[in-house]
């Protein structure tokens, strides 16, 4: 009987050791430098963020951030960084002026982690379409990234 226990008892310790070990972890980070305005990250329409560091301890997709600077619903008149981070597949991130999206304030985003150092940064509204989108089909805007366990941090101004 009890080398039954101790078997059920490693059996367990084994499996939460390999969920532990295929956790994802991706964070969120902003720095505002504009001395204005509050850093939003928004997904699915709830705000899950106003400012502080988020981390999504699974896949994080479809997501936006974006510096409220009197904005309106999901940042709408304001410029916005849209990103999906996954473990095992494909991260996508980049800055959007799709209307009804527009310049509002410099904008940077940075992935930490594998890719550090990989991003885009939009400082007016005539930013080339290789740092943000204006139309639809402005994909060389996108910042992709394979690195599991993926973040970003977000720079205002």
């Amino acid at each position: 009987m009890f080398a039954s226990s101790w078997v059920k008892y490693v059996l367990v310790a084994v499996v939460a050791g390999v969920a532990t070990v295929n956790a994802e972890k991706h964070t969120i980070s902003f720095v505002n430098n504009c001395g204005r305005g509050t850093p939003i990250l928004s997904q699915d329409f709830k705000t899950l963020s106003t400012g502080a560091p988020y981390t999504a301890t699974s896949g994080f997709s479809a997501a936006i951030a974006y510096l409220d600077t009197g904005c309106g619903f999901q940042g709408s008149g304001c410029g916005i960084v849209e990103t999906t981070l996954i473990n095992n597949g494909v991260s996508s991130t980049d800055i959007s002026l799709i209307d009804p999206h527009t310049f509002n304030v410099p904008t940077k985003f940075t992935y930490t982690g594998g890719c550090a150092g990989l991003g885009a940064s939009c400082t007016s509204a005539n930013c080339p379409t290789t740092d943000a989108f204006h139309k639809t089909d402005d994909y060389e805007a996108q910042r992709q990234c394979t690195s599991n366990d993926s973040g970003l941090v977000i720079t205002f101004c």
